[in-house]
């Protein structure tokens, strides 16, 4: 894992993960340590958690990865809410929830952060894709 240098706590953190399967444990991994550390309430640990494994697996499924071969995380605390970003290279598709189904293996990552995060959405760049999601309360931006 590529690492940003260490910052404060209360401050943003980035990561660059190599594009491949094993990227949902070990970000969700490195999360995980960094909102305990600051002291979140364990429900918000625990649905950011979900959200980022969700949203890592939906960029390697579902998207390239950035020109660099990885996919980028960010995330941010700020009075018990957590902002998170999962960025890669685009995918033909645009990402939204599938309807549901009893049968189906898969389609309900982004139905699961839809319904854990307070407000989720997606930004289309010039190289890429990023969808965000806002857990324990809103977000400055506009929901999806």
């Amino acid at each position: 894992m590529t690492n940003v240098p260490a910052t404060p706590l209360g401050e943003k953190r980035t990561v660059r993960i190599q594009w491949a399967p094993s990227a949902a444990p070990r970000i969700r991994k490195e999360l995980v340590e960094d909102l305990l550390a600051r002291e979140l309430p364990s429900q918000v640990i625990d649905e950011a958690e979900i959200v980022v494994s969700e949203l890592v697996a939906n960029a390697i499924r579902h998207a390239k990865p950035l020109a660099d071969g990885t996919i980028r995380i960010h995330w941010k605390v700020k009075n018990n809410v957590v902002e998170v970003e999962v960025s890669d290279g685009g995918g033909p598709t645009a990402p939204r929830p599938a309807p549901p189904t009893t049968w189906a293996p898969g389609g309900r990552g982004l139905r699961i952060v839809r319904s854990l995060a307070h407000e989720w959405g997606v930004i289309d760049e010039p190289h890429g894709r990023t969808v965000w999601a806002s857990l324990g309360g809103p977000s400055r931006r506009r929901s999806h």
